[in-house]
């Protein structure tokens, strides 16, 4: 799945990273380009001081405590005059050591000469006349050690760093070396400094939008998946491939969008199931009330026609034999309708309900409907109807026979009160591969398309008018329906050319 990313807003997390970054690495080498002007120059001095320091600590273990330079052989002054220029090359420092001189001589500069001594450097009498001025002229004869001090040479204009100091064995030391222009090489720090902070800031400002990247990407990448999942799209997944914390963000957003999913899933089947609900609800409302609507109708004509002979009877309308046996037939046959719907309605509502018991049996269905036809074989004659049925080979079922004879009575009853045309009525058998269909067709009017879901329906008729003449109630596809529905087995209608073909099928296998 790919992402088409936005274009880099000034308020993306990569830009912030980046500006970031390049603020804080400013804001370093600033810091260090101010500590570097401010504390560069004694840092500078006091490395010089030590510098100083430890070669006055190196130089005095050369010489023992109470031993003249004099008292060495020649092999160890040629080898301590090794060490000392070694230390003045590598130390950057120039040394010179004289015996301590009676301070009386340091005022008679013309009997210096008569002192003996022995000298490690160069312009001797510069250095003693530096020690003399020092010592005399500072008032500090009896120091120890030694002590560091800076000074200036106009003639050349450099600053030095000089320390003057007595050894174990009481020789004086004088070590010297040059400051140069500490401001100088200050500046020419800082400015090597701000230079490369210019290229290091550049460096890592184009480092960071790039490496940036590689973090904003699959934040952005996040942000999509969830926009998706707004709009209900739980099909994409962020492919988790690492386990830091933008995987475990990933991990965490496949597992919402399966769980979102999931969820509305099951709200979804929840409405839906509600809705059919409230749909049901709806449909037996308006079932109850037709219901009421239609037991009312077809109940109050014979209770008419019954309170109307029986009021004529009672009042003595006709007083001749023959028209009361009329009246009471006509009472008689409108009862016997209202009982015979009755007893339909209670059949059909204890099948519904679950409350009529199956019995399954194997039966031979070909019998079955040889008994039906035989019964009805006087309508048939009555109303010059042709019977197309050949009695086959015997055929098993597994059914409640007494049920199954409720429905091919009304199929047969059925087709006979709307058969026309040339009058033929035709039962079959369709042998299939574990069941068997019973069809049975009647020449005559189709039913129209929109009606042949209408036709299992309590009380609907398609054609009323017709339905009054032989005195039907639309119960008897119903009962039909209900009578299927408890076998799980189907039942339908076709319409052909010539008539119509109501049909049911039947189990021959058992299991």
């Amino acid at each position: 799945m790919k992402f088409h990313l936005k274009p880099v807003s000034k308020h993306s997390i990569r830009v912030k990273l980046t500006i970031t970054l390049t603020i804080s690495i400013l804001l370093i080498i600033i810091i260090l380009w101010g500590l570097n002007r401010t504390f560069l120059e004694s840092y500078y001095l006091h490395s010089k001081n030590d510098i100083l320091g430890k070669t006055y600590n190196d130089i005095n273990a050369l010489f023992p405590k109470d031993t003249e330079i004099t008292d060495f052989t020649e092999k160890q002054i040629l080898e301590n005059e090794l060490e000392i220029e070694r230390m003045e090359d590598n130390r950057n420092v120039s040394i010179s050591i004289t015996p301590m001189i009676n301070p009386v001589l340091w005022f008679d500069q013309s009997k210096w000469k008569s002192v003996s001594y022995i000298q490690y450097g160069n312009s001797y009498w510069d250095t003693v006349k530096k020690i003399r001025d020092y010592v005399f002229e500072l008032n500090r004869p009896d120091f120890t050690d030694y002590i560091t001090y800076q000074t200036y040479d106009v003639r050349i204009k450099a600053n030095y760093r000089e320390l003057i100091g007595i050894l174990d064995n009481s020789y004086v030391i004088y070590i010297k070396t040059n400051l140069e222009s500490i401001q100088e090489s200050t500046a020419i720090s800082n400015q090597f400094l701000a230079y490369v902070g210019v290229v290091v800031v550049l460096l890592s400002s184009g480092a960071m939008f790039y490496i940036s990247k590689r973090f904003s990407n699959p934040i952005l990448q996040l942000s999509g998946i969830a926009k998706r999942m707004s709009d209900l799209d739980f099909e994409v997944k962020y492919p988790v491939a690492t386990q830091d914390e933008i995987g475990e963000l990933g991990y965490s957003i496949n597992t919402l969008s399966d769980k979102l999913e999931k969820t509305i899933s099951e709200l979804k089947s929840a409405n839906n199931e509600l809705l059919t609900d409230l749909e049901n609800k709806v449909q037996i409302d308006e079932m109850r009330k037709e219901f009421l609507s239609n037991v009312t109708h077809e109940l109050k004509t014979p209770i008419a026609l019954i309170q109307g002979y029986a009021e004529g009877l009672k009042d003595n309308i006709s007083e001749d034999s023959e028209s009361r046996d009329f009246y009471c037939e006509v009472i008689i046959d409108e009862a016997q309708k209202m009982n015979t719907m009755v007893k339909r309605l209670l059949s059909l509502n204890q099948i519904e309900s679950g409350h009529n018991q199956i019995n399954l049996e194997r039966f031979d269905l070909v019998a079955l409907l040889q008994s039906v036809v035989d019964s009805t074989k006087l309508l048939f004659e009555q109303k010059d109807v042709t019977l197309h049925f050949e009695a086959e080979e015997p055929s098993y079922v597994w059914a409640d026979e007494y049920m199954i004879e409720e429905v091919i009575t009304n199929y047969i009853s059925n087709a006979l009160n709307h058969v026309e045309d040339a009058r033929i009525i035709e039962i079959k058998l369709i042998k299939k591969e574990k069941v068997i269909r019973v069809a049975i067709f009647n020449t005559g009017s189709n039913i129209p398309e929109e009606e042949l879901n209408n036709i299992w329906i309590k009380f609907y008729k398609v054609d009323k008018a017709r339905t009054r003449e032989y005195g039907g109630n639309g119960i008897g596809l119903s009962i039909v329906k209900a009578i299927m529905d408890s076998h799980n087995q189907k039942c339908g209608v076709t319409n052909h050319e010539t008539g119509v073909e109501f049909w049911f099928e039947l189990d021959t296998q058992i299991g």
